[in-house]
């Protein structure tokens, strides 16, 4: 297999992880300190999906830590073939939680006017929520092309 950047075991793959990890942890942070969250489904479906990529990517973070340490090759076809699975599920499910928070807090801000008329309505937290976890589903999906790229070059 070629090595490609990103891929597991390497530096760049530990970075792409990490930035993973963390904007997710800061898209659930940021959502968890908006006052009504847990009212709307989109929201709360946010959170676990953004909960789920986290432990998926500390995971894969760890893996590439222990692999750089003992210097090992993690290219095995079996293993690629899970990363490659894992990450098409949270990348879809990822992005499947941004869409629809994303539309909830263009109906509020937009549509209905929630922020306008209820000023302790959390709007800009919802959007930057929202931002964060389609930056995390950016890095999903590249994380996801590289892994299917090293799949299909077995």
């Amino acid at each position: 297999m070629k090595v490609v950047v990103g891929s597991p075991g390497t530096w760049s793959g530990l970075l792409l992880r990490t930035g993973q990890c963390v904007f997710a942890g800061a898209s659930i942070g940021v959502m968890v300190s908006a006052l009504g969250f847990s009212n709307y489904t989109a929201f709360c479906y946010l959170i676990a999906s953004m909960g789920l990529q986290v432990l998926w990517s500390l995971g894969l973070a760890c893996l590439d830590v222990y692999a750089l340490k003992i210097k090992r090759d993690l290219h095995n076809p079996v293993l690629v073939s899970l990363f490659v699975v894992g990450d098409w599920v949270t990348a879809t499910l990822s992005l499947a939680a941004a869409c629809s928070s994303a539309g909830v807090t263009v109906l509020f801000a937009r549509d209905v006017h929630f922020c306008r008329t209820i000023p302790q309505f959390s709007c800009g937290r919802f959007e930057i929520s929202v931002a964060f976890a389609f930056v995390t589903w950016l890095l999903i999906s590249l994380s996801s092309l590289v892994m299917f790229w090293l799949l299909a070059s077995v």
